[in-house]
């Protein structure tokens, strides 16, 4: 129906399963008049609070069945939503068939999301997968001409302020709108069905990927203010930036939402005390240890000027004592799992500072899926979940790593799992003192990393340091740069041709040597 009359509501149904506003909207359509038609636990919510109802079932003249899964299924509901008003063959087989129009529709859907997250059994999360209220909502989207759609509480008094001031009727501008938001919204329920269904077969890389999305903030702009954006939360509440609560500060742009997920899935990496610091997405000091506020001094000290303007990210609750190192430097996010009281009211003095709660730390282990766009498309891959332990290195150099060089080689390896390719990392005493991050050669990164180290602290700074690599050397001239800072041991994945190269390399200069078999590329 193309006409651009505005819709009069004489009838409405209303069957929503969140009752939020109920009453007030049947309150609303009763005092004008409207006839109000209803369903189950709605019609018996709106006489509770005096509002007359018709049931459903007394005007199809058909009962509900089947424990309420054939309610609104019927042809008198759906003619009454599809039959077009502009048309006379319509009008006429509504009359034959005693189909009354039915001008606004409220509906939402049962809870699957929340019943999902809920840890529900199959059973249980079958049975809220709702089938009437989509189709529905379908109808009466698709029949916009004639039929207000409410899918959303908010919508409710907007729409019944509409209905006052306009003696009754829906402007066809609010009426498309509406099924436009109607649309999304039962392509987000179908969506994280199919998305539910899959996992429960295992497959995680569908022929038809269906992403079910929430806007939860439009930003003031993207990664540059020439550019439009917004952030969207989809899937399981995963802990993290996209679940945390917000306790001071101004709103998160769309590069302190970037960053601070990617400090705090990069703090969740370790099982002691520890900080990560983020600076454009790349960390630029990790410290693990036995307090927060050890590991913040330490995690500073790798690069304290690219520490400005960064991201904190802790993996235990902030106390005060943290909190009153944090502020002595220009932060723009905290995230922790909790936020102490007294280490809250030493930030409230920043009132720019967002302060983050998450409640928890996510599972580095856990799958999930990551995605990236293209153009005109989308990559999928697994996130990365790989660790490594102790037993799964292998010792491919004459010296074995002391145990002291082995704890460092595995805390230095899980920063580089956080750090664009090409990553390397050189790191002493459970800290990191130099990052190379994001470099087109490998050997440029090595360089990089031991001129940080040395600029923050000193031409010593390297000695008896161990590094890290995200993916395999090359060529022995990446070692070589490792060599010359002064480190004692390395570890890798390997793989390379020129393996047996970068192992000579290693034995001729003392270093012990570990490949894992597992690479960590971040782009």
């Amino acid at each position: 129906m193309t006409s651009e009359a505005p819709v009069k509501i004489e009838r409405a149904l209303l069957s929503v399963s969140d009752k939020s506003g109920l009453a007030n909207l049947g309150r609303g359509l009763a005092a004008r008049g409207i006839e109000v038609m209803s369903t189950g636990g709605s019609a018996k919510a709106l006489r509770d609070v005096g509002i007359p109802v018709t049931e459903v079932a007394d005007y199809t003249g058909f009962p509900e069945i089947m424990d309420g899964r054939v309610k609104t299924l019927h042809p008198k509901i759906h003619g009454g939503l599809l039959g077009r008003r502009d048309l006379e063959g319509h009008r006429q087989a509504m009359t034959e068939h005693g189909i009354g129009r039915i001008d606004l529709l409220a509906v939402n859907l049962y809870p699957f999301r929340e019943t999902l997250a809920s840890g529900a059994d199959r059973a249980t999360c079958i049975e809220n997968i709702d089938i009437g209220g989509p189709a529905m909502i379908r109808a009466a989207a698709k029949n916009h001409g004639g039929v207000v759609v409410l899918t959303d509480p908010a919508d409710y008094e907007p729409v019944m302020e509409e209905i006052r001031a306009n003696d009754g009727s829906v402007s066809a501008a609010t009426c498309r709108r509406l099924a436009a938001k109607a649309y999304a919204c039962t392509a987000a329920y179908d969506a994280a069905i199919a998305a539910w269904m899959s996992e429960q077969e295992e497959a995680a890389l569908p022929t038809n990927l269906t992403l079910a999305a929430e806007r939860v903030q439009t930003l003031r702009y993207g990664e540059n203010p020439h550019q439009q954006a917004a952030f969207y939360r989809y899937g399981t509440a995963r802990p993290g930036v996209a679940t945390a609560e917000q306790l001071q500060g101004k709103e998160l742009s769309y590069n302190n939402l970037n960053d601070t997920d990617a400090a705090f899935e990069a703090v969740s990496e370790f099982e002691k005390p520890a900080v990560v610091i983020v600076k454009h997405a790349n960390p630029c000091g990790v410290a693990e240890g036995t307090t927060s506020a050890e590991v913040y001094r330490r995690a500073l000290a790798c690069d304290p000027i690219s520490a400005y303007g960064g991201i904190v990210a802790l993996n235990r609750p902030l106390d005060a004592e943290t909190a009153s190192l944090i502020v002595q430097v220009f932060a723009e996010v905290v995230i922790a799992p909790e936020i102490e009281p007294a280490a809250q009211e030493v930030l409230a003095g920043k009132k720019n500072l967002r302060l983050l709660r998450t409640g928890s730390l996510p599972d580095p282990a856990a799958r999930g899926l990551a995605l990236k766009s293209l153009a005109g498309g989308l990559l999928l891959q697994d996130r990365d979940h790989g660790r490594i332990a102790p037993a799964d290195l292998k010792v491919v150099t004459k010296r074995t790593p002391s145990d002291t060089e082995l704890a460092d080689l595995l805390f230095a390896f899980r920063v580089a799992k956080h750090v664009k390719s090409n990553a390397i990392v050189y790191a002493k005493g459970g800290r990191t003192i130099g990052i190379g991050a994001g470099q087109m050669s490998r050997v440029d990164s090595s360089r990089i990393a031991a001129l940080k180290a040395r600029e923050a602290g000193g031409e010593e700074a390297t000695k008896g340091s161990v590094v890290a690599s995200d993916a395999f050397f090359p060529f022995a001239d990446g070692l070589q740069a490792a060599i010359d800072a002064g480190a004692t041991a390395v570890i890798q994945p390997g793989g390379s041709m020129r393996d047996e190269e970068v192992i000579a390399a290693a034995d001729a200069a003392g270093l012990a040597m570990v490949f894992t078999g597992m690479r960590h590329f971040r782009h």
